[in-house]
């Protein structure tokens, strides 16, 4: 029978007390009792809405049926047919506004916790130890992977289990992208990111770090190398500012350093060669994940936090759990202000941050109310740190160096319906082509990229 409590079973986490002190993951996990009881709250619905909400189309009703039975394996198996880092999307994917959001059960009560049933099964496996992936067998074909962020990884192990030799190249010096030098370890621990790669290597992928497509090579020349076909999963790493006055002053940080530097380069620790400031009091304006990640990074560094949003708290495009964190860490919202300078010391670094007040008029183009500025409501706020936290952009050098290769007018790389760009032979998906969005939406993409190529690659046979 059905468990027809009306809410999810908690998510276990960290005392915020506790955690603000320790870069240890927040949320703790299910346990396996908990993870049973929450997939009996699971109705099998036979029209499955919750599987047309999820990017990779994961086997959903079918998994959560395999936990409730206690069959954590049968559960596995199921959701590697179709998605290749569980253990990541049950972490930082946005079940809420996907497959969570179809769910039945949240009509009159909340929705069976899909993301976090995602990752218990996966915490299972990598616990109890899998079973090595098998190659397969050749098909005598070579492809090349530009960039080892989530679309990247998706794609080139899709086409690793399809027989393609398979290269992926990484302009960091480590693969993962966004995974390793954006979401910081508390939410999402480096290792588990590892041993995903690691999974990759298992099928025959190759990985190439260091490597600047553009710079170490264009992708004209990998494709006289032999490349038969490119997947450009490049992201979006180019940070976007406001070119207000005093933004280039010290202590001034895009969100994209300041996390590579606190998470990849692992700054927190005293141990460490990269160095990082630790402010007294810390400005972070925009109101996204990134945001909220820059933010709680910057309190764990024994900062005072602001995060300056110039829209309201229902506004606000993070991650309601994340949110929730944010505050329960002593994290202060500054809600409907915007920044309109920066000021300085006599040394040329940051002594605080000048905002407007703002307040809501009436829908733009996205359908949410604008801002407008409140005249004569400036004020300021001390800080010794700011971090721009307000989207990022493709990076040029891939297009300016790749003739035939076309971009929109945000920089964005076009592509048709099956992620094709306008070069014959070269696919693209994720941030380098949406801008900045999610994990699992740049999974999906590469997903249905690798398809493409396959389908392309195998009709020049």
């Amino acid at each position: 029978m059905p468990n027809l409590r009306m809410d999810k079973n908690p998510m276990p986490v960290q005392d915020p007390e506790v955690r603000i002190h320790n870069v240890d993951e927040v949320a703790t996990g299910y346990t396996a009792e908990m993870a049973i009881d929450e997939a009996k709250r699971c109705l099998s619905c036979k029209h499955k809405p919750c599987v047309a909400g999820c990017p990779v189309n994961i086997h959903i009703p079918e998994f959560i049926a395999r936990v409730a039975e206690g069959d954590f394996e049968g559960a596995y198996e199921i959701i590697s047919l179709t998605s290749s880092l569980p253990a990541i999307c049950g972490r930082v994917c946005p079940q809420e506004s996907q497959c969570e959001a179809r769910c039945v059960r949240g009509i009159k009560g909340e929705p069976v916790s899909i993301g976090r049933l995602e990752r218990f099964v996966a915490d299972y496996m990598r616990e109890k130890g899998e079973t090595p992936a098998v190659k397969a067998e050749p098909n005598g074909h070579k492809v090349a992977v530009v960039g080892a962020g989530p679309a990247g990884l998706t794609a080139a192990g899709d086409l690793a289990k399809l027989g393609y030799e398979v290269t992926v190249f990484e302009a960091l010096h480590t693969p993962g992208g966004v995974l390793m030098y954006g979401i910081p370890e508390f939410r999402l621990p480096k290792a588990i990111v590892a041993h995903e790669i690691d999974k990759l290597k298992d099928l025959g992928v190759e990985f190439v770090t260091n490597f600047v497509v553009g710079r170490s090579s264009t992708i004209d020349e990998m494709m006289d190398d032999g490349y038969e076909a490119v997947f450009v999963g490049s992201g979006a790493g180019l940070p976007n500012f406001m070119n207000l006055p005093g933004e280039a002053l010290n202590g001034v940080y895009s969100a994209n350093e300041f996390l590579t530097r606190y998470n990849l380069m692992k700054a927190y620790d005293e141990n460490s060669s990269t160095p990082i400031q630790h402010p007294t009091k810390t400005v972070v304006v925009g109101g996204g994940n990134v945001a909220m990640d820059a933010a709680r990074c910057a309190r764990r560094l024994g900062s005072e936090v602001h995060v300056v949003y110039r829209r309201s708290l229902e506004e606000l495009p993070a991650r309601k759990e994340e949110v929730e964190h944010a505050m329960e860490e002593g994290i202060i919202f500054d809600l409907l202000n915007n920044p309109v300078a920066v000021l300085g010391d006599e040394n040329g670094h940051i002594k605080a941050v000048e905002c407007i007040k703002m307040e809501l008029g009436e829908p733009d183009e996205s359908g949410r109310r604008r801002p407008v500025p409140v005249e004569g409501s400036n004020f300021i706020i001390d800080a010794d740190c700011m971090i721009m936290a307000i989207g990022t952009s493709p990076n040029p050098l891939i297009r300016q160096t790749t003739p035939g290769l076309d971009v929109n007018r945000r920089g964005c790389l076009i592509v048709d319906e099956n992620e094709m760009t306008t070069k014959d032979g070269v696919y693209a998906g994720g941030d380098a082509v949406t801008g900045a969005a999610t994990v699992i939406s740049a999974m999906g993409a590469g997903k249905k990229a690798a398809a493409a190529m396959h389908e392309y690659l195998s009709s020049k046979e």
